[in-house]
């Protein structure tokens, strides 16, 4: 059986536009490794002031409809007083306010306790940095 506190570090390639990225899969691995059929909470925390992680249904357009709306809310464009970067990446390091840099999972019986549609997602629309980390960490 595992320590009660387990970490890992993903390193995950976003890419250069704005983009999605399904972490479910290897949250469900990690938990594989780590929980030993335990109950507990997984912790996914993205160290990153211009990404998020977002609890959705992919697949179906919702991932694509959420960038949608947060290009609508949050426009690529002059308005931002942080301008370094790329054209409108102040509005990148807004993002966290309304997609939270974490979420806290329940873990049953060492498996990841989702919605039957839900899936853990990096949301990520920083054209300027095409990797991210992100640590999930278990506690049992």
């Amino acid at each position: 059986m595992s320590d009660a506190f387990s970490t890992r570090v993903l390193n995950v390639a976003s890419g250069s536009g704005e983009t999605v990225v399904d972490l479910t899969r290897e949250c469900e691995a990690f938990l594989r490794d780590t929980a030993g059929g335990r109950d507990g909470l997984l912790n996914v925390f993205v160290p990153h002031a211009t990404a998020g992680v977002a609890v959705i249904e992919t697949g179906a357009g919702s991932d694509d409809d959420l960038l949608a709306v947060l290009h609508t809310l949050l426009p690529a464009d002059d308005r931002w007083q942080h301008r370094h970067g790329s054209p409108g990446h102040g509005r990148d390091h807004v993002l966290p306010a309304l997609v939270p840099p974490h979420a806290t999972l329940p873990v049953i019986g060492g498996r990841l306790e989702l919605g039957t549609w839900q899936s853990v997602c990096l949301v990520d629309t920083n054209r300027d940095n095409p990797r991210r980390q992100v640590r999930l960490s278990f506690l049992g």
